[in-house]
Formats: structure tokens, C-alpha cells, sequence
């Protein structure tokens, strides 16, 4: 079965994200899935999932994959480098889980992405975290704690949800920052799963330096994002 036929659901973190993997899609194809743009961080996702309007529309779905940025807990990957999850882990409770992605529709893309992509694809292990990781010395500090490879925000959320409704999902993220600088902290900026502009020009001001790798790392990583969506699909 091809990829098209197993994946009905794309889930993008909204904002650049849902705009670079729409881009990528619309340019090869006719019969996409459906790209759904959802909130930013675990619990506005999880509420947004359980909603009565998401389980009415999309409950049924065949596949689910999830695309978006990550960043780097390990000096290995580097901003552009594309990231397959073999599964995702999470600490929210205080003892560390661990959810696999499924296998099947994993190879699927993986094998897909190692054909048309470049840069090099790799399998990695991603952890959730509940507030955006700023921190070089932190990210080299969770990447040794949980044996994770890259971070991101939404992750175990989805494999947890959607794992529940026995429906395969798997993630596909493009990383977007090392663990070699520090990044401002956009915390303050992101208000019920949306980033507020004002809060994040105050961020950027705040550490210039950091802002402006931030704003290169992006741009990089979304032009790749945008023709990872490309290649899966076309």
C-alpha cells in the first residue's frame, strides 16, 4: 500500500511549520492527505485531540503523521538534518515512558526519505518536553539523562492519544537548533498553544545573538521541511 493510501491525517505544530509542509504537499500532490495545523506544547495538544470537534472529524482516520522542527540533544545532529522517531519518550510523571512509533509505516517513510532526501536521514529517539528547551548546557544534559536524540514539544502526546485509538502514527521533524548556543527563551511567548508575536520580539531583543541564530536555524530547516513533505508525497 503506498504512503498516500496509509496516511489520511498530517499533523504541523501551526504557523511556519503548517505553511512549509503545505507548500511541499501542494506542489506534487492532487489526492494529499488531510494537513491539520495544531496547537504548540503538550497539554494544548492533548486538550485539542480530545475535543469533541477533532474525535467528530479525524477519529476514524487510517495514519497519522506528524511533521514539524525539533531540536538537538546531541552533538550528531545538526540544524537540517531530517529525524525519523522509532519512538517517543516523555518524564511528565517523574519516571521516564517510553511509546514506540509504528513500525511498519516508520520503514515506509524511512525508506522513502533515505532515497529522495538530502541530507542523510536518521532514526533517532525523541523526548517531549512541556516548555521550549533555550539551554546548550540543558539539552546536553537531557540528551545524556533520557537517551534522547532530539526534543520537541507535541510528540508523545500524539503517539499516547492516537495509540489508544489503535490508529499507526508515525513522526518526521527536521531539526532546527544544536546544542552548540544558547536560544532566547520564547516561553513567555507561547499562550494557549500559540505563539504571541509581541512577548517573542521581546525574546528576540532580549538576546540578539541567540535571536539570530534562531531565525537562520529556522529558515534552513523549514526550506528542508518543505521539501521532506515533497518527497513523502510525491
Amino acid at each position: 500500500m503506498s504512503l498516500i493510501k496509509q496516511i489520511s491525517l498530517i499533523l504541523v505544530p501551526q504557523g511556519a511549520e503548517y505553511s512549509a509542509v503545505r507548500r511541499g504537499i501542494n506542489q506534487v500532490s492532487i489526492d494529499s492527505p488531510l494537513v491539520n495545523a495544531i496547537p504548540i506544547g503538550i497539554k494544548p495538544l492533548t486538550r485539542y485531540l480530545c475535543s469533541e470537534h477533532f474525535l467528530a472529524h479525524y477519529s476514524n482516520c487510517t495514519g497519522v503523521l506528524m511533521m514539524g522542527l525539533c531540536g538537538s540533544l546531541k552533538p550528531d545532529y545538526q540544524i537540517g538534518d531530517i529525524v525519523v522517531y522509532q519512538e517517543g519518550l516523555s518524564s511528565l510523571d517523574g519516571q521516564i515512558s517510553s511509546l514506540p512509533c509504528d513500525p511498519s509505516l516508520t520503514s515506509l517513510l524511512f525508506d522513502r526519505l533515505q532515497d529522495r532526501s538530502t541530507p542523510k536521514v536518521k532514526l533517532v529517539s525523541g523526548w517531549t518536553s512541556d516548555r521550549i528547551i533555550h539551554s546548550a548546557t540543558e539539552k546536553l544534559q537531557l540528551g545524556q539523562t533520557y537517551d534522547a536524540d532530539v526534543v520537541d514539544m507535541e510528540g508523545f502526546a500524539a503517539l499516547e492519544f492516537f495509540r489508544q485509538l489503535d490508529i499507526p502514527i508515525s513522526i518526521v521533524r527536521v531539526v532546527s537548533d544544536d546544542v552548540r548556543f544558547d536560544l532566547p527563551d520564547l516561553n513567555q511567548s507561547i499562550v494557549d498553544g500559540a505563539i504571541r508575536p509581541f512577548p517573542l520580539a521581546i525574546a528576540m531583543l532580549r538576546q540578539p545573538l541567540g535571536a539570530i541564530r534562531l531565525i537562520r536555524g529556522s529558515l534552513q530547516s523549514l526550506q528542508v521541511l518543505q521539501q521532506v513533505s515533497k518527497s513523502v508525497f510525491s
